[in-house]
Parts: C-alpha cells; structure tokens; sequence
C-alpha cells in the first residue's frame, strides 16, 4: 500500500494494564498470603488459553499484537464484547494514552469522540463548551464562529445553547459533542460507542454525516455494541 493512501497504520500493538494499582504501596501480610496463594491458579488459567505467564499477577492486557492499516476515505467499524479492548484502541489513536508495546501513526487532522461530554466543564454554557471544545479539538476561533450556527443546529438543542451543560441529558452531551467533532472537518474521524445514549433519529443523522465525511475523502473510524448500526 502507497504510504500516502494510509490515514492509520498499527504494528504490533499491546496496551497493558496494572490493577489494584491505586491500593497501598505496603501490602499486608495477608494481601501478600492470599496473592501467593491465587498465583499458581493464574498459571494454570494462562496455561490453558495459551498466554504467556505475566510477572506481575496484578496485570492484565488490554490489547496484544494488534495490527491493521486504514485506507483514506474508508469507513472502518469495529464490533467487540465489553472488554475487548475497542475503546483502549481508540484512546491509544487519539494521543489520550500511550501503547505498553508497538506503535501507531495517525496521519491527518484528528476529531475524536471518545466519552460523553469530554472536553466540557459542566459549569460553562452550551454555547461556551462549544467553542472550548473546539479549541481543544483544533479550530480557531473563527472557524468556530462561522461554523456555529451550523453545529448548533445540527445538534437540535437551540433553546439550551445559553443553559450551562451540568443540566443537561447525556443525549444532549452526545448531541452537541458529535456536532462540533463532525463540523471539525477532520481527515480521521473516531466515534466509540457514545451514539449509543442518542435516540434512532438523531442516530441515522449522525451516520448520515459520517457517510458524508467519508465521501470527500476522509476516513471514519467508528466502534459500537450494534452490529446493525456498522452494517
């Protein structure tokens, strides 16, 4: 594949995580007693999946050797039982977390819609938590203000735009954070599951927009529960 048609290629990729990494630096003799104890059980349960053993009992990967390449232009969807590592991965491409292992490029403008409301203060208006939003996603300024009325209205939440977004639903977050991440005119679009909370119509509107995305050459990386909504 010509290296310019590539918006997204993966090598290798492993995301590891510690658990129970926010208890005690100290551990009891007991904690100590009862890890031991759990540890031979690990084994085994590694033995039969045909893992390797980890070092480190209280460690549990989230990804492992992943790789894949994205054209420019296409839309990719990615279906996966919870805890299958989707939205690690797409943390790990938008720059919100580092890989344990491998790599990744992302080659473009990038707009990311990772969790409800993320990038808004719940202290600060609609209409405020727009254009931070925006900022924090890349737009000037002026973008952002020539693009308003546009995002504004795409999102459907006219009469709350001056409401601070603590009151709102978290089908009005999807709402107006899909709006300004769609309006980004980013070269790499990436959804997780948050369509989710939105109601059928507002779905179908924001698929519509990802198919017109995709259309003028950019690239839709999109993660769902929904079979059917990928299809």
């Amino acid at each position: 594949m010509n290296s310019s048609e590539t918006a997204i290629r993966v090598e290798g990729l492993a995301k590891q995580y510690r658990i129970g990494q926010h208890q005690d630096s100290f551990p009891t003799l007991r904690d100590s007693l009862a890890s031991a104890l759990k540890w031979p059980f690990r084994r085994l349960q590694a033995a039969v999946r045909g893992e390797p053993v980890s070092l480190d009992p209280e460690t549990v990967w989230a990804l492992r050797d992943v790789s894949f390449e994205i054209k420019r232009g296409e839309i990719v969807g990615l279906v996966g039982r919870n805890g299958a590592g989707k939205s690690t991965l797409l943390k790990i491409l938008a720059r919100v977390t580092d890989p344990t292992k491998g790599r990744a490029e992302v080659r473009g403008r990038v707009g990311s819609m990772l969790e409800v409301g993320t990038g808004f203060h719940p202290e600060l208006t609609g209409r405020e938590n727009l254009y931070l939003n925006g900022s924090i996603l890349g737009m000037r300024r002026a973008e952002i203000k020539r693009k308003f009325d546009e995002i504004v209205e795409f999102a459907g939440i006219g009469r709350f735009i001056d409401t601070p977004v603590k009151h709102y639903s978290n089908g009005m977050y999807m709402r107006l954070a899909f709006a300004v991440a769609a309006h980004l005119e980013p070269d790499i679009l990436m959804v997780d599951e948050v369509l989710a909370v939105g109601d059928a119509g507002f779905q179908r509107k924001c698929l519509a927009k990802m198919e017109d995305i995709s259309r003028r050459g950019k690239t839709i990386l999109f993660v769902s529960h929904n079979a059917g909504l990928i299809d």
